[in-house]
Parts: C-alpha cells; sequence; structure tokens
C-alpha cells in the first residue's frame, strides 16, 4: 500500500476560524476526512505543528513515503531548515498553499521550499491538497 504524508504547518490548525476570506471556512480535519476517503486505496497519514523543528522531525520521519504533501505556511518564507530537510529526504513533496501567496504581501513570494520541492501548487484553496496527492500517486 502507498503511503503519503500530509505535512502542515504553523497555524493551520485553525482553518475554518482563520481569516476566513483567505482561507475559507473549512476546518483541516473535514478536508482530511474528504481525502481519505477519496484516497481509500493509500495510507494517508496527518501532522500538524506550529514548531519549525517538529516540522523537519516530520519530514524526517516521513521521508522513506511516496510521497509527502507540505503546506509549511509562513514558514515557507523563512526556513532554511526545512528546504535542508526536503533535500535530504527520498520522498517526492509537493509544497501547496491555500492562497495565492504570489497575490498577496512581498515576503510571501520568497520561498525556502519550491527550489527543494517536486512542485509548488497555491492559490486553489484546499484542492490543491487533492490534487497533490494525484500527482505523487502518479509519479
Amino acid at each position: 500500500m502507498k503511503k503519503i504524508a500530509i505535512i502542515n504547518g504553523p497555524n493551520l490548525n485553525l482553518l475554518g476560524q482563520r481569516e476566513p476570506g483567505i482561507y475559507g471556512n473549512t476546518g483541516f480535519d473535514d478536508a482530511l476526512e474528504k481525502l481519505k476517503k477519496t484516497f481509500a486505496e493509500i495510507e494517508l497519514d496527518y501532522f500538524q505543528s506550529n514548531i519549525e523543528g517538529e516540522l523537519v522531525g516530520a519530514l524526517q520521519k516521513f521521508g522513506n513515503y511516496h510521497g509527502i504533501v507540505l503546506n509549511p505556511a509562513a514558514y515557507t518564507h523563512t526556513s532554511v531548515a526545512i528546504g535542508d530537510a526536503i533535500a535530504a529526504i527520498k520522498a517526492p513533496v509537493v509544497e501547496v498553499h491555500i492562497s495565492n501567496v504570489h497575490a498577496r504581501e512581498d515576503f510571501r513570494k520568497i520561498s525556502h521550499v519550491s527550489a527543494k520541492a517536486a512542485g509548488t501548487i497555491c492559490g486553489l484553496g484546499l484542492m490543491g491538497y487533492q490534487l497533490a496527492i494525484e500527482y505523487l500517486l502518479k509519479k
């Protein structure tokens, strides 16, 4: 059975409550249940943390999986450590952002993750997670 991990960074535990005009009204627990039903043929693991080092640890833990869907959130723009962790593991990583980071503040246009990721999906809302999983299953 193929294994794919979803790793979410800081403040994504507040989806559905946090800035619904940008991030929508759906909490990630609901989105995860929908993904598990859609992709019932795979093992789908989930990890979320507001702490940078825990995200690095999760990347290492899931580093031998078929793939990883990563939304590093604000750490995208600041964390060399997360980018280095992606480069150090075997699993391909698809970077996902719910909002279109290129249409927001200038600092959000800088990513320490994108160059190390297999690809990046942004601005498609929670659908980005489904598209990332579909890509990883076909890769």
